[in-house]
């Protein structure tokens, strides 16, 4: 394979990525912590999270007014915080430029919301003295796209504005979105990624899902973002090509035992397209649902020889922030091995709802 062709061919690359993480906020404390293998799933104070869990991946100490302040805060829900918080702390490192064109600069936030919001705020229209008898203010939280909304509010980035959600596969489909947006000319530059909060109401929910078998897993939270842009316009602003983007697959199965087969066939097409062959990716970062989502998704990629790279045992289920989460493991190996430059590396997810999806990059 020639590199210099899929540059030609791809060039949207990722030049530039901010995490907010149960290793804390910030990129070093996430690196430091996959690089050691650290588990960062802690015990839960049961007064504070009445749960059904004994355990989960918290952003340490994460309290939304000591992080983003007073100022627009009060009524802030927690992914919100979390998106906005993982939001400034990219474009403070990476935003050189970006601000004199805002209007070219948008937001791609995968999420499923906070359902604690949604639940807390129907419980109090159904409780109280009348249906509308609410805080309005808290209104907005109940819907899907308030942390996009709110990040981009908060931090002046008025491109185009894109929620969306799809289960573990939720971080990639949020990359390709966002990079069929630039390829069509809609922005210059585009924050994608994905975003999770902890939450009495989600862990309760989740208890009670389905699992594919297996025990339910602790749960966890945080979000991961990446600054997408063409390759030119990265270097005209002195910002590093991390990444760039081969390209991403999705398809969905019916009957779990399929899954496998499905995604080993997004793996081969996302391959063919970039002209590379299995014996090209230099890494793997799965997304290992446990019991049999995981199985499937183990058999799927059972021919690739490239080592894998662990996340969600570490910090547990993410969720929606899941796959960006492991986009973020494979930047941060790449930024601690100089002999991955140039090679591949595949991003996989299986959503036990019946998506499963597959991203290819070329590091440095």
């Amino acid at each position: 394979m020639s590199a210099d062709a899929v540059t030609t061919a791809h060039d949207l690359v990722v030049s530039g990525w901010a995490v907010s993480s149960p290793y804390g906020l910030g990129r070093d404390g996430f690196t430091a912590g996959l690089r050691e293998g650290r588990r960062a799933v802690a015990a839960l104070d049961s007064e504070q999270w009445p749960v059904p869990y004994e355990e989960a991946g918290l952003i340490p100490g994460f309290d939304i007014k000591a992080v983003l302040g007073r100022k627009g805060t009060r009524s802030m829900d927690r992914v919100t915080a979390i998106a906005a918080t993982t939001v400034g702390m990219l474009l403070e490192e990476y935003g050189a430029g970006l601000a004199a064109d805002p209007e070219s600069t948008g937001l791609v936030l995968g999420t499923s919301g906070s359902v604690q919001s949604i639940m807390d705020f129907t419980r109090d229209a159904l409780t109280g003295k009348a249906p509308y008898l609410v805080d309005p203010a808290r209104f907005p939280n109940t819907v899907m796209n308030c942390p996009t909304g709110q990040s981009a509010i908060r931090h002046t980035l008025k491109g185009p504005n894109v929620t969306v959600s799809g289960g573990a596969a939720t971080g990639l489909l949020a990359l390709n979105y966002a990079s069929r947006l630039l390829r069509g000319g809609h922005a210059t530059a585009l924050l994608a990624g994905a975003a999770e909060e902890f939450s009495v109401q989600r862990a309760r929910l989740e208890q009670v899902a389905d699992h594919g078998g297996s025990a339910a897993e602790p749960l966890g939270e945080g979000a991961a973002l990446f600054l997408l842009e063409s390759g030119a316009a990265a270097r005209d602003s002195g910002r590093t090509v991390l990444a760039t983007v081969l390209g991403c697959r999705f398809r969905a199965f019916r009957d779990t035992g399929r899954a496998s087969a499905v995604l080993k066939s997004c793996v081969d097409e996302v391959l063919a397209a970039a002209g590379a062959t299995p014996d090209d990716i230099a890494i793997v970062a799965p997304g290992t649902p446990p019991g049999v989502f995981g199985k499937e998704e183990a058999a799927a990629l059972d021919g690739l020889a490239a080592p894998r790279l662990a996340v969600r045992p570490l910090i547990g289920d993410a969720t929606a922030a899941g796959a960006a989460f492991q986009l973020a493991a494979v930047l941060a190996e790449s930024a601690a091995r100089p002999e991955l430059v140039d090679r591949l590396a595949l991003v996989t997810a299986v959503d036990r709802d019946g998506t499963v999806g597959a991203a290819l990059l070329r590091l440095g």
